[in-house]
């Protein structure tokens, strides 16, 4: 099908930040086959579908490069029970486990994850999760571009910022080597192309040297792209500090683990000797700003991108509002800079699209350009908070909601359309995700008396 945006103001989301006014983008064969004059355009192509862009924008689609769809599951709770800045570091990232649920029931969860990234005009995603299998099939039926990323770790007891002793369980990370094999070879490169499959190292304090290694060869023979969580919190540097006698980047350097197929997530308790070794490695780093700023916690991305790192961003744990990671990103570090012009709001919708595509390993994607993916989304430009529209990408960045996404674009097939989203059945996902959260917090907390239950709970 040949489909005729027309009428209307194009961001292409380019390296030379280009704009079309009274404008059209004709889309063929799931790519862009022209850009150009509204009447230009339609007068070439009489018989394509047209679809009227007055009022709107049409700009590339976020890549969220580091997500948990799952994590849905912990929404109001884990937002607030982060753990402290300082020691004594004891572990872990909340003091609450994230209740039990049946390989359905996180199938809806990441359901749930997968409607709210289409709302807020997300195109691609990078899915960081254990036991991806379970879910694959919905994560494919969502109509989004996903590297799915199976999680690998060899580390027996305890978690992320537990400086006690490391204890290697080789069934453990044999068994994760193996889950990201048969996933590999089930789903890579199914759903046209859509769905990839990669490689995931879960952080330097839960993977032996051995296994990163073995993660690394993995990754080379798969010719896939890899991912890991690195500097998320300082008790996290504690520990790799104790276990290893450096810091995390430096022991992912001494195993061979730095490379430009790498996206590491958050990068944000890091000494300059750290970024500098991402840097030369040209590692792809995930800035999950919304997560970091419920933290308190940033990465310096202008320095890490001033060293070489390609800048992508992420939404992490219970959120998978792109709108308001790639606003909180450009708030973050004018904040950490303490400079109110940079970065300029043109630079973080580059990190949130096409720096995002990029660390994704699509190379035709993350910007409209002729013979790219048609990946895309359809803004409202005509609502209170966008009029007067005199600067688009400022205007979306700081203005911006995502209830103004009427439209969502995949490789030339709508996802979402006038508001609906056509994947899915949006209000089933909604009525059962609602039904298992009280269950299973529920039971969590009826089966354990010790835990403290956070205030403000709904009766579970």
């Amino acid at each position: 099908m040949t489909t005729l945006i027309h009428g209307t103001t194009i961001v292409t989301g380019d390296s030379a930040e280009t704009l079309h006014f009274d404008a059209a983008i004709l889309l063929q064969g799931g790519r862009v086959a022209a850009i150009g004059p509204s009447a230009t355009l339609r007068a070439a192509n009489p018989a394509a579908t047209l679809v009227d862009g007055r009022g709107r924008l049409v700009m590339p689609g976020f890549a969220n490069i580091h997500t948990h769809l799952h994590m849905t599951l912990a929404r109001g709770v884990f937002e607030d029970l982060s753990p402290p800045h300082k020691p004594p570091f004891e572990g872990g990232l909340s003091p609450l486990p994230l209740p039990p649920v049946s390989p359905e029931e996180n199938t809806v969860m990441v359901q749930l994850g997968l409607l709210e990234a289409i709302r807020s005009g997300t195109t691609a995603l990078l899915e960081d999760a254990a036991h991806n299998a379970w879910a694959a099939p919905a994560i494919a039926a969502s109509g989004l571009r996903v590297c799915m990323t199976e999680r690998a770790w060899d580390r027996q007891g305890g978690g992320i910022g537990d400086p006690a002793p490391f204890v290697r369980n080789q069934a453990t990370g044999d068994a994760g080597l193996e889950r990201i094999a048969r996933l590999h070879s089930e789903w890579h490169g199914k759903a046209g192309g859509r769905i990839t499959v990669g490689v995931s190292a879960w952080a330097p304090d839960m993977c032996s040297p051995e296994l990163l290694m073995q993660l690394r060869d993995m990754q080379q023979k798969l010719d896939t792209i890899c991912t890991i969580h690195l500097n998320q919190i300082w008790g996290e540097v504690a520990a790799v500090q104790a276990h290893r006698g450096m810091l995390p980047t430096e022991f992912l350097d001494s195993v061979g683990f730095l490379h430009d197929r790498l996206v590491c997530a958050h990068c944000r308790c890091m000494q300059h000797s750290e970024e500098k070794l991402l840097g030369k490695a040209r590692v792809n780093v995930s800035f999950n700003s919304a997560i970091a700023a419920r933290r308190g916690l940033s990465p310096r991305v202008s320095v890490l991108k001033a060293e070489g790192c390609n800048i992508g961003m992420g939404s992490d744990n219970m959120a998978e509002d792109m709108v308001e990671v790639m606003r909180t990103g450009l708030f973050m570090e004018r904040v950490r800079r303490e400079d109110g012009r940079e970065p300029r709001p043109e630079e973080a919708f580059g990190w949130a699209t096409r720096g995002g595509y990029a660390a994704m390993g699509v190379k035709d994607g993350g910007w409209l350009a002729v013979g790219n993916q048609a990946d895309l989304i359809m803004v409202r430009a005509d609502r209170a908070h966008m009029v007067p529209m005199l600067r688009p990408v400022s205007t979306w960045l700081h203005q911006g909601q995502p209830s103004d996404v009427t439209d969502v674009m995949v490789a030339g097939d709508w996802v979402m359309r006038d508001g609906r989203i056509v994947t899915m059945d949006e209000a089933a996902i909604l009525a059962e995700a609602q039904r298992i959260g009280v269950r299973a917090w529920g039971k969590l907390f009826a089966t354990r008396p010790d835990l403290e239950k956070p205030a403000g709970f709904v009766p579970v």
